[in-house]
C-alpha cells in the first residue's frame, strides 16, 4: 500500500506496474500483523486466498479493473463464498457462504482483492465487537461497521466495505477519522447481505480520503472518475443543519462544524441556516418505528431465540413485533411527505451540512455511540459522505456529514473533496 494507506495511490502505483498485487496484498498482511492483536478489526483474514486471487490477477490477460490488485475488506454481513458470515452473533456458524453477495461480485469486477471479513456488531444492531478505536484503543470504533472503519484507519486496507440502517457506516467513519459514504437507497442491490430493515438497509464504504471513496464509487457503478459536476465554490449552495435537538451535540463538534463552515465561506460557497427542523425530528421518530417493525420480519427466526440475543436487540425485535402495521404504514407516509419537502429543498441547495455524530467517540467499547443524527437521512435513503479531518480538543476524530440528492452523486462528491481540502488547512 502506498505510506498514507490512499487508495488513489495505490491504484496508481497498481496500474502502472510500480505495485503488483502480490506485494500490495503482502503489505496489507504486514500491516494486519503489526495492527490485528491490538485494534481487532477482523473477524477472519483470508491472507491464502487473497493471495491465490493476486497471482491470478497477475497472470490475466483479461483487461484491469479500477480497483485491480487493491486489498479490501468486507463487513461480516456480506457473504464472501467460501467465507463464513457470522453477522456478531453466536446465532451464526462457521458454514461457509455459497456465493458472493452482489457487491461483492462487484468488486471482484473491478479487480478487488478480498483479505477477509471484518468484525460487525449483533445482527448490525447495538452489541459491539472487539474492536477498538485506532486512534486511541480505550474508546469506542462505533457500530456496526466497526472493523470496517477501524481497518482503514489503521492502514491495514485502503477499502473497505459496510452497510448502514441506521447509523452504521457514519458514525464509525466519524469516530475513527476515516471518510465514509452511504449510497442511496437502492443505488446497490443489497442480495447476499444480511439486513435488519429492508426499507432503510443501504450499502457503503469507508476509505482514508473523500478523493478515495469517489473513486471507489466510480468503480463499482462501473462510471468513470471525470471532471463532470466538478463544484464551483461560487455557485454551491449549502444548507447549513445543527441536529435539530436530536441530541445534545458537545462544544468540540459545534466548534468543528463552524469551523468546516468558516473554511468554505472562504471560498465562496453560499450557506444558509436548515429551518425545518421538525420535520427532521419527525423523521428520526418514524426511522425507529420502521426499523423496529421491519427487523422483526426480517429477523422472524432470531426473535424466537430472545434468549441467545444481547439486551438491545432482543428489545429492539420485541418492541417491532408490538408494533402496530397501521403505525408502521403511517410512519412511511409521513416519509414519503417528507421526501418531497427535502428535495424540494434539494432542488435549491446542493447539500446539506451537519455534524455526523453528537461528538467525538466516546471512551469505552461496551456501547457504540447513538446513531440519531443519520435516521431522518437514513429514513430518506439519502446518499451521505463523511468528511474526515478535524479533531476534539483530546485529539479524537471528529466527522462532518454532507447529505444530497440521488443522482446527484458526482456533484456531492465533487464538494465533499473541495471541504475535505479546506479543513486541510484549518
Amino acid at each position: 500500500m502506498s505510506s498514507d494507506g490512499s487508495l488513489r495511490e495505490l491504484s496508481t502505483a497498481l496500474a502502472s506496474g510500480a505495485v503488483t498485487p502480490g506485494s500490495a496484498v503482502e503489505q496489507a498482511w504486514q500491516r494486519m500483523q503489526a495492527t490485528e492483536p491490538e485494534i481487532r478489526a477482523w473477524v477472519e483474514i483470508d491472507a491464502a486466498g487473497a493471495r491465490s486471487v493476486a497471482r491470478e490477477l497477475e497472470r490475466s490477460a483479461n483487461p484491469r479493473g479500477p480497483l485491480w490488485g487493491v486489498p479490501v475488506g468486507v463487513k461480516d454481513l456480506i457473504n464472501v463464498q467460501g467465507l463464513p458470515t457470522r453477522c456478531g452473533s453466536v446465532l451464526r456458524g462457521g458454514e461457509p457462504a455459497g456465493s458472493d453477495a452482489d457487491c461483492v461480485k462487484l468488486l471482484r469486477r473491478a479487480g478487488a482483492v478480498v483479505m477477509g471479513k471484518t468484525v460487525t456488531t449483533e445482527f448490525g444492531y447495538f452489541a459491539p465487537g472487539p474492536t477498538r478505536n485506532p486512534t486511541n484503543p480505550a474508546h469506542t470504533p462505533g457500530g456496526s461497521s466497526s472493523g470496517s472503519a477501524a481497518a482503514v484507519a489503521a492502514g491495514m486496507v485502503p477499502l473497505a466495505i459496510g452497510t448502514q440502517t441506521a447509523g452504521s457506516l457514519t458514525r464509525p467513519a466519524s469516530f475513527c477519522g476515516v471518510a465514509g459514504f452511504v449510497a442511496a437507497k437502492g443505488q446497490f442491490s443489497m442480495s447476499g447481505v444480511t439486513g435488519l430493515s429492508p426499507s432503510l438497509d443501504s450499502l457503503g464504504f469507508v476509505a482514508r480520503t473523500v478523493t478515495d471513496l469517489h473513486l471507489a464509487w466510480c468503480a463499482l457503478i462501473g462510471d468513470e472518475l471525470a471532471s463532470k459536476d466538478k463544484a464551483d465554490g461560487n455557485s454551491v449552495r449549502l444548507l447549513l443543519w445543527n441536529s435539530s435537538g436530536l441530541g445534545e451535540v458537545s462544544a468540540d463538534m459545534a466548534a468543528a462544524v463552524e469551523q468546516a463552515v468558516a473554511a468554505i465561506s472562504h471560498e465562496g460557497f453560499h450557506c444558509e441556516d436548515w429551518t425545518d427542523h421538525d420535520v427532521v425530528r419527525r423523521l428520526a421518530d418514524d426511522h425507529a418505528t420502521i426499523m423496529a417493525f421491519e427487523a422483526a420480519r426480517e429477523r422472524s427466526w432470531e426473535l424466537q431465540q430472545l434468549d441467545r440475543l444481547s439486551v438491545p436487540l432482543a428489545e429492539l425485535l420485541t418492541t417491532g413485533a408490538t408494533t402496530p402495521e397501521a403505525d408502521y404504514v403511517a410512519a412511511l407516509y409521513r416519509v414519503a411527505d417528507a421526501r418531497t419537502s427535502v428535495e424540494a429543498a434539494l432542488d435549491q441547495f446542493d447539500a446539506i451540512l451537519g455534524p455526523a455524530a453528537l461528538g467525538a467517540a466516546p471512551a469505552g467499547i461496551e456501547a457504540t455511540g447513538t446513531p440519531v443524527l443519520s435516521r431522518p437521512w437514513q429514513a430518506l435513503g439519502l446518499p451521505v459522505i463523511t468528511i474526515p479531518g478535524l479533531r476534539d480538543s483530546g485529539g479524537m476524530p471528529l466527522g462532518i456529514q454532507l447529505i444530497g440528492a440521488p443522482g446527484r452523486e458526482h456533484r456531492l462528491f465533487s464538494i465533499a473533496e473541495r471541504l475535505e481540502a479546506s479543513l486541510a488547512h484549518v
